[in-house]
């Protein structure tokens, strides 16, 4: 839901000048995306948006020149492949060991995705520990985790 709300953000301030968040709220809402100001703010922050003038007197938002969105999923990707030293899973539970102090950043890009099979997340130092749905979760993320550090 979040990817696809900012996905429709990015979509419709490259269509039209949105000049306020509660512009950016009815534009949302027209598309069926019904969420609070603080989560507009939120994307907004997320999605590096700034005020850009329009040369007319009038700012409207825009991404920020070279960053735009960042992918969740790239970044992702960089941080597993560069702090992941081992991962296993147990019924529901994958087990990911971590060079020391990486495990929480794995987690909180894990927690930002909102993975729908993911119940929640715990880091340690070295180690996180992922709540899956199910063992068929578990596995299949496992099997995700081999194939980004390859």
């Amino acid at each position: 839901m979040k990817k696809e709300r900012q996905a429709a953000i990015l979509n419709i301030i490259s269509g039209r000048a949105v000049e306020t968040q509660q512009d950016l709220q009815d534009a949302l809402e027209e598309l069926g995306y019904f969420c609070t100001q603080a989560t507009i703010s939120r994307d907004i922050k997320e999605l590096h948006l700034v005020k850009a003038p329009t040369g007319h007197g009038n700012y409207r938002y825009a991404p920020t020149g070279g960053r735009g969105l960042i992918n969740s999923e790239n970044r992702l990707r960089t941080i597993f492949r560069e702090s992941v030293t081992s991962f296993d899973y147990a019924q529901n539970i994958v087990v990911m060991k971590t060079m020391p102090g990486l495990a929480p950043a794995a987690c909180a890009n894990l927690d930002q995705m909102e993975l729908a099979d993911i119940v929640g997340t715990i880091a340690g130092d070295d180690t996180a520990l992922l709540i899956m749905r199910n063992e068929a979760a578990a596995a299949a993320f496992c099997r995700e985790i081999k194939n980004m550090l390859e």
